[in-house]
């Protein structure tokens, strides 16, 4: 009976081990997934930071603005929208809205003046 005993209690704990070890890695692989998603949101920020950088040159105006698009070297893309004042711009002269693309991650900025 001792030896029934101690296989059944070894592969009791086997299981609990093994249930723990999965456990524990699925957790880490989230938080490796979400550190990967950090590093692009990043990216895509600076993209949209660029495309509001372009419309500096045109202040002035910036519907005159020649290439509303680009892409960067890193491939990231950034997309330019300019919305005059109005319901959808409480701003004074233009809305400025750029939306950065890396990978699968988008991020924005919008400014107002």
């Amino acid at each position: 009976m001792q030896k029934g005993v101690s296989l059944y209690l070894s592969l009791l704990i086997l299981g609990i081990l093994l249930a723990i070890v999965l456990t524990l890695s699925a957790i880490l692989l989230g938080q490796i997934r979400m550190i990967k998603g950090i590093g692009d949101s990043v990216i895509a920020f600076y993209a949209a930071d660029t495309g509001i950088e372009k419309v500096l040159v045109y202040r002035a105006n910036p519907l005159l603005l020649p290439e509303p698009s680009g892409t960067l070297e890193n491939n990231s893309s950034y997309t330019i929208t300019v919305i005059l004042p109005g319901p959808n711009c409480t701003a004074s002269n233009y809305c400025i809205r750029s939306v950065g693309d890396y990978k699968e991650t988008r991020r924005a900025i919008e400014v107002e003046y």
